[in-house]
């Protein structure tokens, strides 16, 4: 939306100022009076024109020509009115529909002019006109090609059309899922690549090891994490072909073994092992109830292991509700159970085996990670395609359905209670200082810097394991609220890196997980109410029925009460329309 000043918004929901100097000031033009007898000879010709008029009209036609007239310049004066508005749109709403233009250039690709990828598909002008005003058609995906496989010439999801959506309803109100084109399960798995995708700069990337970290500074993280310092974390921003940073687990021989995460033995011989794929979740604190995932296919079950991780409180109410039984599974999930959880916040310590699952899993290809709130409702095989192998992605997340600035989703943490507020205040002024600054349209193709961040699909190569590592250095020296330090990350790495994140609509991250409240929200709601049973009591048909003896004629008693309308006559018949509806 082009063609006017700007405004700059001067609060969170503040007026707007004028740019370039310009102000709201118009001169007054200069009233000239009429002299007496210009005006007394213009009303006498008004006198004698208003008679003609009704004469020649009509009074009823001359008041619907005014009413027409009336209307005219009640549509004139609008029109002005919405364009000035529209002249006037803050910078908020600018940068929205700016987005929205670059998402209609190709719904699934996310492909947005001047967007590097890793894909060997060239985009002309033409192609971005046709599918801007096409809008919703597919990019022709049987151009894209993996390496090391043989593809067909047509891609199942080539001619997929998004459709509009539908019609508003002020009774469902909040984010939806829409519609999300899927391969079939064979051919999905058929365009998982056979190498690894190449990681830009980074090559080989080990980690610390401390036996006995100490803090030296006021705010340097953990035990768990090793207290890096300030000069360590702006190191590990320097990205180079070996690095060495801080990425928990810095004590022990190997991670989940004395390192205040620990596994049992046997299950960390069962994570060593090579698997092209897994999904894992995690509950801490007995925060969720276990969610059974649903629509897997056989070759899923059979070679993509599902992974739980719990705490020993957790593992406690499982056991005691019989949820929990022999063999240490529930349903599809492999129950994992911690123990020496280092952190006292449950939702810390989820964020361990949420942003690290690279160290717990060293020998696995690809992973999908979902919160313990949300329940899987596509087969893994079908998501890492859509959002992954077909993008030619090394990372995806959803982008957040509402927000996409780092300093409004601090304000709206803050409102909601998500951590105190003067330890989110702190953070944002540390990100402030570092240059952090609210989200602009100078930012794209990023098109936002808050995730929704319970969803997490990525290949395990040295930038995306680098990116994670990062991640959490900043949730272990901050708050857990993951989603204020996300940008931060990512956009220091993208400065030094040629490399990108698939943020991907958070409609479509609804398409394949279903979410559901957390425990205590789940506790606190009533029960429903047992459904209504109306019992019927049976009526003998005999009641109702009057026998007449042999011999006599029927009495014609009923045939007067009919025309009195007694009571009797009322009852018995309320009876029989009873007995009827039974």
């Amino acid at each position: 939306m082009t063609g006017g000043p700007l405004g700059l918004r001067t609060g969170s929901y503040g007026s707007l100022q004028q740019q370039n100097g310009f102000s709201n000031y118009q001169s007054t033009p200069v009233l000239v009076r009429k002299s007496s007898k210009l005006l007394l000879s213009s009303s006498r010709e008004k006198e004698k024109l208003r008679p003609l008029l009704c004469r020649f009209f009509g009074r009823r036609k001359v008041a619907m020509l005014l009413l027409v007239f009336l209307a005219l310049l009640v549509f004139v004066f609008g029109s002005f009115t919405v364009n000035k508005e529209n002249v006037n749109l803050s910078i908020t709403h600018h940068i929205e529909n700016f987005i929205a233009v670059g998402e209609e250039t190709s719904f699934n690709s996310r492909t947005f002019p001047g967007m590097k990828k890793n894909s060997s598909r060239s985009d002309t002008s033409s192609d971005l006109f046709l599918r801007h005003h096409q809008r919703h058609f597919h990019p022709k995906l049987s151009t894209i090609r993996v390496p090391g496989k043989t593809h067909p010439s047509f891609h199942h999801c080539e001619k997929f059309a998004f459709p509009p959506p539908p019609p508003a309803n002020p009774k469902r109100i909040g984010p939806r899922p829409c519609p999300v084109c899927y391969l079939p399960v064979e051919q999905a798995v058929d365009m998982m690549p056979s190498f690894p995708s190449v990681s830009p700069v980074v090559q080989n990337l080990t980690y610390m090891h401390d036996e006995n970290p100490t803090s030296t500074e006021l705010f340097g993280g953990s035990e768990f994490g090793g207290y890096p310092t300030l000069k360590q974390r702006e190191d590990s921003f320097d990205i180079k072909e070996s690095m060495t940073v801080h990425c928990g687990f810095v004590k022990g021989s190997k991670p989940g073994y004395q390192t205040g995460f620990d596994i049992d033995e046997a299950d960390l011989k069962e994570l060593e092992q090579f698997h092209e794929v897994i999904v894992a979740s995690a509950i801490f604190g007995n925060y969720d109830i276990v969610q059974q995932p649903k629509n897997v296919s056989d070759l899923a079950r059979k070679n993509v292991p599902f992974y739980m991780f719990i705490d020993e409180e957790t593992e406690t109410y499982l056991k005691n509700s019989s949820v929990l039984e022999s063999g240490n599974r529930i349903g599809l999930w492999r129950i994992i159970v911690v123990h020496n959880i280092p952190y006292n916040d449950s939702r810390r310590n989820g964020k361990i085996p949420k942003l690290l699952l690279h160290r717990i899993f060293p020998n696995v290809r690809y992973s999908i990670w979902i919160d313990g709130k949300l329940e899987l409702v596509v087969d893994p095989y079908q998501i890492l395609e859509r959002f992954l192998w077909r993008e030619n992605a090394t990372f995806a997340i959803s982008r957040h359905y509402r927000r996409y600035d780092v300093f409004e989703e601090a304000e709206a943490n803050k409102a909601a209670g998500k951590y105190t507020n003067a330890s989110i205040d702190k953070q944002i002024e540390f990100y402030r200082k570092e240059g952090l600054k609210p989200y602009s349209k100078a930012k794209l193709p990023i098109t936002s810097d808050v995730p929704e961040g319970c969803a997490i699909i990525r290949e395990h190569i040295p930038i995306t394991n680098l990116f994670t590592c990062l991640w959490f250095n900043e949730v272990d020296r901050f708050t857990s609220r993951d989603q204020l330090s996300f940008s931060m990350v990512r956009d220091k790495i993208m400065a030094k890196a040629d490399w990108n994140i698939n943020m991907f609509e958070d409609c479509e991250r609804r398409n394949f997980v279903i979410q559901t409240y957390h425990r205590d929200v789940l506790e606190q709601m009533p029960p429903p109410p047992p459904p209504a049973v109306r019992l019927f009591k049976p009526v003998s048909m005999r009641e109702n029925i009057v026998r007449t003896p042999i011999g006599k004629k029927a009495s014609t008693r009923r045939g007067r009460e009919r025309k009195s309308g007694s009571k009797r006559h009322r009852k018995v018949n309320a009876g029989g329309r009873y007995n009827n509806s039974f």
